[in-house]
């Protein structure tokens, strides 16, 4: 992911490595429902397996609360492992999904606007909502982000060091004109 640009003698310019600034998910206090519900489904079929008259009774127990655990615990765990953010030194990178994937790019020096939200349960955690707004829509939504305000600050330095750095790189080596090809 390197960037390189050339002058008129075909001579290497300027070179720019992308680096990850940041990787991010989001807080796991989504989870905390999810595993309460485990606690309560791993207790009620301690309880009640092999209470039952019938034995398909008793199979139909497990196969339910093997269901709920699944659909209950073990998925959302799943969407919130493969929700990722990544913030470089040129873009910030959402994916998610796990059987839909969802890629999302935002590159610095477009610029964008950076909003953050926070509820009384995420300032508690010193985590909140990113919003990133490239005024083209709807904002893309960095959710339940750890370290807000230091996510936001770095979001305002790399777009400010982008804005800076763009019109430097597209001129050659001279700084005459910009490079074709």
């Amino acid at each position: 992911m390197t960037k390189r640009t050339a002058d008129v003698s075909g001579q290497p310019a300027a070179v720019s490595a992308e680096r990850v600034v940041a990787r991010l998910h989001p807080r796991a206090r989504r989870l905390f429902w999810p595993v309460v519900l485990l606690f309560v489904v791993c207790g009620a079929t301690g309880y009640f397996a092999g209470t039952f008259p019938e034995p398909w009774q008793n199979v139909a127990l497990l196969v339910g609360m093997g269901l709920i655990v699944f659909f209950g615990c073990f998925l959302p765990f799943l969407f919130w492992l493969t929700t990722r953010y990544t913030i470089t030194t040129r873009r910030v990178i959402l994916r998610r999904g796990f059987f839909v994937r969802v890629r999302q790019e935002i590159l610095h020096s477009r610029g964008y606007h950076v909003t953050v939200r926070t509820g009384w349960l995420q300032t508690l955690s010193r985590s909140g909502d990113v919003l990133i707004d490239t005024g083209q829509g709807r904002p893309i939504v960095l959710a339940d982000v750890p370290s807000v305000s230091l996510v936001q600050q770095a979001l305002h330095d790399l777009i400010e060091e982008a804005q800076v750095q763009a019109p430097g790189e597209a001129t050659d080596a001279a700084g005459s004109g910009p490079v074709l090809g």
